[in-house]
């Protein structure tokens, strides 16, 4: 029997309390909790939420350092139940740059690893950044369906952005907005992180017709496999935020889209690059089951 609680619409306070794990101990070693299904009974937890967790581990293991940039590889997937074993290992930690390596295992498998970096910013040798595209604001964007209560998610010139027959460029503009958005500096960022791995695939899709993330599992298999995410500024997770997604190559089964966070103001707060599996279901399977989709 499922319950309405398990079935109930996820909340951003949820999310961040799923990110916001402890410190790691001595020995660099913490646990984070998994969270629970979705509403489509998947049972398969997003990469993006472990490199959220990953980022925040770092950013409370390095408190006088701003977490600049994390790559994340997807080797396994981790499921909803047991706990995530963190286990934050230092390379490097000097006075003004900071390494560490997190390895995910769940039930003694080891299935995600995340390279952080972190610095005591400096000032200004040189400067420029790339510009905001010059796309409709949010108030121009249309709705789209993704359910979080204090989320909102809005497409430019997309309606549905899972359908194989909306064919165009593949590149997709989201705004975004989260209310309340944390104050911390390191929540804010793995809010950031988070979201780059939602789209990049359907962006990929959305120049071929015929395909579309709705038939994903189905007819063809897709997974993000590594994302990078680079943090330019210190921002503030509160008002729009303009997630751009340009898909450069897709082929061999692998893709690779690379993207910017703009601030309504125009503001360049980070860049993200995502390599992406996808590939024709085997042919002894029909589809996967939704319990266990990535």
């Amino acid at each position: 029997m499922t319950t309405e609680t398990e079935t109930a619409e996820w909340t951003l306070g949820e999310l961040l309390e799923l990110f916001d794990v402890a410190a790691p101990d001595a020995s660099g070693a913490l646990s984070a909790p998994t969270g629970r299904a979705g509403e489509d009974e998947r049972q398969v937890v997003e990469g993006t939420q472990v490199l959220a967790q990953a980022i925040v581990a770092v950013a409370k293991r390095f408190p006088d350092k701003s977490v600049r940039s994390a790559h994340a590889v997807f080797s396994r997937a981790v499921m909803v139940g047991a706990p995530v074993e963190l286990a934050v290992d230092v390379f490097h930690e000097g006075r003004s740059m900071a390494t560490a390596v997190v390895t995910a295992s769940q039930n003694g498998k080891r299935a995600i690893t995340v390279t952080v970096l972190a610095d005591v910013p400096s000032g200004d040798v040189i400067r420029h950044q790339q510009p905001r595209p010059e796309v409709a604001g949010p108030a121009q964007a249309n709705v789209c369906t993704m359910p979080m209560a204090g989320r909102q998610v809005r497409l430019v010139d997309v309606l549905d952005v899972n359908s194989p027959d909306e064919v165009g460029p593949p590149e997709l503009f989201a705004w975004l907005q989260y209310d309340p958005a944390p104050t911390d500096d390191g929540l804010a960022k793995a809010l950031v992180a988070y979201f780059t791995g939602h789209l990049g695939i359907s962006t990929t899709m959305r120049a071929h017709a015929g395909i579309g993330t709705a038939q994903a599992h189905y007819t063809v298999s897709t997974a993000p496999m590594t994302i990078g995410v680079t943090f330019h500024e210190p921002f503030s997770a509160g008002g729009w935020l303009l997630y751009t997604h340009e898909s450069t190559q897709v082929g061999a089964g692998m893709s690779y889209i690379r993207g910017t966070v703009h601030t309504e103001a125009g503001e360049l707060v980070a860049s993200f690059t995502q390599d992406a599996m996808i590939r024709p279901l085997r042919t002894t399977d029909s589809s996967i089951k939704a319990e266990s989709r990535l």
